[in-house]
């Protein structure tokens, strides 16, 4: 019997065992040395995933930072009609530096409109955030699934409404002609006119939002409530805790991350208010009630053709808005959630 293959010693059995096997493949050492595939290998293995995103990369690219190099007129006396291409016009444009900066904050108009804006965002933050919350709460408590799955429906419905017809809507209820207005003078007391009254003008545009994107939010909150265990809620139950004891130590804790990104977004879309909502009713109540950095930019870049002005508005806000999201998503982290990004 031959003994070639066999080791004369253990000491020679352990020295072969730890002799490290050459596979010819730099690629497979260079993935035990990192502990993770090369970008080499990942793109050749996701190349298909890649080619699919390439459709949706280009349209961001196009739609989204394209425009961005538009904002040098901001920094212009812009004149559209010095040419019929564009790019040729923002290069002909006289150069005027921080002229229509210099304007817009000495402009009270402006201010008014910065007012108004974050009036109607606080406002809309109190009354309007915490809403799909407390509807997603009381939808996820209903045991029938029926009844569960129509309440939902019936909520969502009106996002798919556009801003026309709720307007049109909220004007047949609370308009000076309304529904409400006639029950009044049938009963023998004066009219009401709610669509025209520039004090409770913010009250009702976000009455206005809560009716028509509501049920929006519902979804994503009730999303994070199925991923909860039911076992939480059982070890809960069997703790002696009643139902508002497990919605306040599972439900809510549950929640929080999600409620924490949507708040951090919300604060980053604190400047953007409703466009379309507010132009539509913009001259019912007049400028100094409804006058929001949108319509301002709208009126003075659109309507008086002021487009060097209306960009550097448009750019102030822009500014504004990505300090509002760092800070927000600061204080997320503060607080222990993720918020947009990871630290």
């Amino acid at each position: 019997m031959s003994h070639s293959t066999v080791p004369r010693s253990r000491a020679e059995a352990d020295t072969t065992a730890k002799t490290p096997v050459d596979s010819g493949a730099t690629g497979s050492g260079e993935k035990r040395r990192s502990g993770k595939p090369s970008l080499r290998l990942r793109l050749r293995r996701d190349r298909v995933l890649l080619l699919m995103t390439l459709p949706a990369v280009a349209l961001v690219l196009l739609f989204n930072y394209v425009p961005i190099l538009g904002n040098v007129v901001a920094f212009q006396d812009y004149d559209p009609y010095i040419s019929d291409n564009g790019v040729v016009s923002m290069l002909n444009s006289p150069w005027v530096g921080l002229e229509n900066f210099q304007r817009i904050f000495a402009d009270s108009a402006f201010w008014q409109a910065v007012q108004n804006t974050l009036v109607l965002f606080f406002l809309q933050l109190l009354l309007f955030f915490p809403i799909p919350i407390l509807l997603a709460l009381l939808i996820n408590s209903v045991v029938r699934p029926r009844v569960r799955a129509i309440a939902q429906a019936v909520l969502y419905l009106p996002h798919f409404f556009s801003w026309v017809l709720v307007i049109s809507v909220f004007q047949q209820l609370l308009g000076g002609a309304g529904l409400l207005s006639q029950l009044l003078r049938e009963h023998g007391y004066d009219g009401l006119d709610l669509m025209t009254d520039p004090s409770t003008f913010k009250f009702l545009v976000t009455a206005q939002a809560v009716w028509k994107d509501a049920g929006w939010g519902i979804i994503v909150f009730l999303a994070a409530l199925a991923a909860v265990s039911p076992d939480l809620y059982e070890a809960a139950a069997m703790d002696g805790a009643g139902r508002r004891r497990r919605m306040w130590h599972v439900t809510l804790p549950a929640l929080r991350p999600v409620i924490a990104l949507l708040l951090v977004l919300r604060v980053g879309d604190a400047l953007t208010v409703g466009f379309e909502q507010i132009l539509l009713q913009r001259d019912a109540v007049g400028p100094g009630a409804a006058e929001v950095l949108d319509t301002f930019v709208w009126w003075n870049g659109v309507r008086n053709q002021d487009f060097g002005y209306a960009a550097a508005a448009g750019l102030v806000k822009g500014v504004i808005s990505i300090g509002l999201v760092l800070a927000a998503n600061k204080v997320a982290h503060l607080m222990g959630e993720q918020g947009v990004y990871k630290k």
